[in-house]
């Protein structure tokens, strides 16, 4: 494979697929900064604004098939690690080409949607810049869009100057404006998609179209969610937005989602090698950890209470027969609903070592069953990849690593020669400390470098 790269390649692009296609193929995983179009070959080139978007873009592809249209397409990084325009031909799209003239009704689109946003979300945005009319909020195949009426066009001026490439929350949901040509929003219902602040006396009944002509269907509020798939919203997830985003409405092969018991029971363990601490590093990679209890009685027995219930159906469904340290493992749901705060319990529930308090989406749409392939992040930027082989080697062969650049970070891929030695590097290096910097590492899903 190349070398990770923020471009993308993609090859078997038919003539029926657009760039709007492409686009919505990897939003999801980043902003999008250049596309280039390569017809005659049937392929494309698409540009993410940092090289983990890009790496998240393929890591999840690896395991499921990306397909527009009906027509399976392939991608890879491409060697090319920026996108030039090398001639007027080659249909470079840059994000916010042209603008049209100031109006005081804005176009937005939010890219990297990860929660659902709503007319009374956008409003709480776009409210402090002037008085906002109207709101009307739909689905295009660039994503989720909304227009936005000022009172004046001053305020819409003022909003997009404030407000362009900002997030709404932290790190996705990012805002893309434009000025409309339309001089007038026409709202029919004030409701979840649309509102007329104007007329508070409009009807809230929901309806299946945007109330705006030509824009289609509204359809739900993850952008993420295929036609036909179910929603999920189960009330035993804790987040059941990002769980939504993460897979695409729908779940993983095997998951249920409608388990409701948070307290796993491990056994097979070896006691000489575990400790709660490791325990903490492998199963919060599937959700966050409330508390650990290794059995005294059973020293080869642990109990782990996870966040919620579909955060411990993750973690029995990927890790059931894993090995660690010699062992294959058994986990299974215990009986017991939670686990008693004890002198001899360890306690996770406020540690900023839990994953999921932040870029939860990203994270469930990483889990997996372990791996041979590692990613190390927050790594010191003057380490070499001699340093990651000294910090890792004790744990098993390493086969081949991989330094890269990500938003000024350094980042790395580490491929293990079996599953059970990366394992063992996960749970004993994950929130280790190098040069004062402590490194987070879960599996990837890329199968070689």
């Amino acid at each position: 494979m190349t070398e990770p790269s923020k471009v993308i390649h993609v090859r078997n692009v038919g003539h029926e697929i657009s760039e709007n296609d492409l686009l919505q193929l990897v939003q999801p995983f980043g902003v999008v900064t250049k596309l280039v179009m390569l017809r005659a070959k049937n392929q494309a080139l698409l540009q993410m604004h940092d090289v983990a978007s890009a790496v998240n873009a393929l890591q999840y592809y690896t395991n499921v098939q990306p397909s527009v249209r009906g027509r399976n397409v392939y991608i890879q990084f491409s060697s090319h690690q920026e996108l030039t325009t090398m001639d007027q031909n080659s249909q470079a799209r840059k994000a916010g080409d042209q603008d049209a003239e100031p109006n005081r009704i804005l176009l937005v689109t939010i890219h990297h949607l990860l929660y659902p946003i709503t007319v009374e979300v956008l409003h709480q945005v776009f409210s402090p810049h002037g008085f906002v009319e109207k709101i009307v909020t739909f689905q295009k195949s660039a994503g989720f869009q909304a227009l936005i009426q000022y009172q004046s066009r001053q305020s819409a001026v003022q909003a997009r100057n404030a407000l362009q490439g900002r997030n709404i929350y932290d790190g996705c949901c990012q805002l893309d404006i434009q000025f409309s040509n339309l001089s007038e929003l026409q709202v029919n219902y004030n409701n979840e998609r649309s509102r007329d602040f104007t007329n508070p006396s409009l009807p809230s009944e929901q309806i299946g179209r945007s109330s705006q002509p030509g824009y289609g269907d509204a359809g739900g509020l993850y952008a993420l969610q295929p036609p036909g798939t179910r929603a999920v919203a189960f009330p035993q997830m804790g987040n059941a937005a990002a769980v939504a985003a993460a897979f695409g409405g729908g779940l993983p092969p095997g998951i249920t989602g409608t388990n409701d018991r948070c307290t796993i029971l491990v056994s097979n363990l070896n006691p000489d090698k575990i400790d709660e601490d490791k325990l903490f590093n492998l199963f919060s990679v599937y959700g966050n950890i409330v508390r650990i209890k290794v059995l005294r009685n059973k020293p080869d027995h642990a109990l782990i209470q996870m966040g919620d219930g579909f955060q411990a159906e993750l973690a029995v469904h990927f890790l059931k027969g894993a090995m660690l340290f010699g062992k294959r493992l058994e986990v299974n749901f215990s009986k017991h609903p939670n686990i008693t705060s004890a002198p001899d319990t360890h306690e996770y529930s406020g540690s900023n070592l839990n994953r999921f308090n932040r870029n939860a989406a990203k994270n469930y749409r990483y889990c997996c069953a372990p791996t041979k392939m590692i990613h190390l992040s927050t790594l010191p930027q003057d380490i070499t990849e001699e340093d990651i082989v000294a910090q890792l080697e004790e744990h098993g062969t390493i086969v081949s690593t991989k330094l890269f650049e990500a938003n000024g970070k350094k980042q790395a891929l580490v491929l293990f020669e079996n599953e059970e030695q990366a394992t063992e590097a996960l749970v004993c290096k994950h929130a280790s400390t190098i040069d004062g910097l402590v490194i987070r590492i879960s599996f990837s899903q890329l199968q070689n470098i």
